[in-house]
């Protein structure tokens, strides 16, 4: 379904591409609701699909399609008592990172990660990481080990263009991962896309004042828009203002997106981005969270291959080892 962008609908070809792959990969009956491909459906007609969903006791899991940037007003149409004792899973990241927290709030625990769109009509063919962690997610439990991935890309294909999809993209050497910290934390995931944590955290709906994270591990990532080293320092500084990173016993922020098509940085100046937020992350630890663990450059949210990890489960973060560990 589409809980945020109806995109699926301008570009049919993408869309069931993906769907083709997700039924293939894993065996599943796949349903699609009514506003999965209709671009500008209303909030109203979004949450009911979501609703719908949420009482049907055949439907296991959720997948996005896409993410957006208005998820955030489908939220006040959604129906807490729908949801049953064993929830479906739900699958999202970017403007998802709404009905994630909407979630989470009412004790839902599901997945940051996974769309139609983007991960498993990837160009190529879904990433075998991807597929891992999604097999993962959907049938297994425990532990499951999040590692470091070798080569990456920041490049897009062009959905106006389906024959971009048959070849894979360029990737490149991953420079790795940055830690700080002298102890392994093991806690409760939460977070999401940094953007959409801060829209939520102007509306004061959906976060609140009294939530405890104490001892939980915050998840963050960043958008294809971009945003800049100086904007990604000030979300953070507000959140540090707040009260909300000093609570957290881990930081985990994936590796930024830093190309698109109306930003096509040289592979000198993408460098520079990611180098950028990971030095402005650590600066606001710095201030806000010295105790905290600390972890910059893991493949989830808006990267390429995108590892699925579990919102509201169990992770351990061991900068001593250098290891991410995932309970599913």
């Amino acid at each position: 379904m589409s809980p945020s962008s109806g995109v699926a609908g301008l570009f049919p070809v993408v869309h069931n591409r993906g769907v083709a792959a997700l039924a293939t990969a894993f065996d599943l009956e796949l349903v699609e609701f009514p506003t999965t491909r209709q671009p500008g459906a209303s909030a109203a007609a979004r949450a009911h699909d979501l609703n719908a969903a949420f009482a049907d006791s055949s439907i296991r899991a959720i997948m996005a399609t896409l993410g957006g940037s208005d998820q955030i007003t489908v939220l006040p149409h959604l129906n807490a008592s729908l949801l049953r004792d064993d929830p479906p899973a739900f699958f999202g990241y970017s403007d998802n990172t709404n009905l994630l927290l909407w979630l989470w709030r009412h004790g839902v625990s599901s997945y940051h990660g996974g769309s139609t769109l983007v991960h498993l009509a990837r160009p190529g063919g879904p990433h075998d990481a991807h597929l891992e962690s999604l097999r993962h997610a959907l049938f297994d439990d425990g532990p499951y080990e999040i590692l470091p991935q070798v080569r990456f890309t920041d490049l897009q294909c062009r959905w106006e263009d389906p024959t971009t999809l048959d070849q894979p993209l360029t990737t490149f050497l991953d420079s790795g991962w940055s830690w700080q910290g002298d102890h392994a934390v093991t806690g409760i995931t939460w977070g999401g896309n940094l953007e959409i944590l801060h829209w939520n955290l102007a509306t004061n709906r959906w976060i609140g004042e009294n939530r405890d994270f104490t001892g939980a591990v915050l998840l963050l990532e960043t958008s294809e828009e971009m945003p800049a080293a100086h904007e990604v320092a000030r979300m953070l500084r507000n959140m540090g203002e707040r009260g909300l990173l000093e609570r957290f016993a881990a930081i985990v922020m994936a590796k930024a997106k830093a190309w698109s098509p109306e930003r096509p940085l040289s592979v000198e100046q993408r460098e520079g981005f990611r180098r950028d937020q990971r030095d402005v992350l650590f600066a606001a630890c710095d201030t806000y969270a010295p105790h905290a663990v600390v972890v910059y450059g893991p493949d989830f949210g808006h990267t390429d291959p995108q590892i699925v990890i579990p919102y509201g489960g169990s992770m351990t973060v061991d900068p001593i080892a250098q290891k991410i560990w995932s309970n599913y």
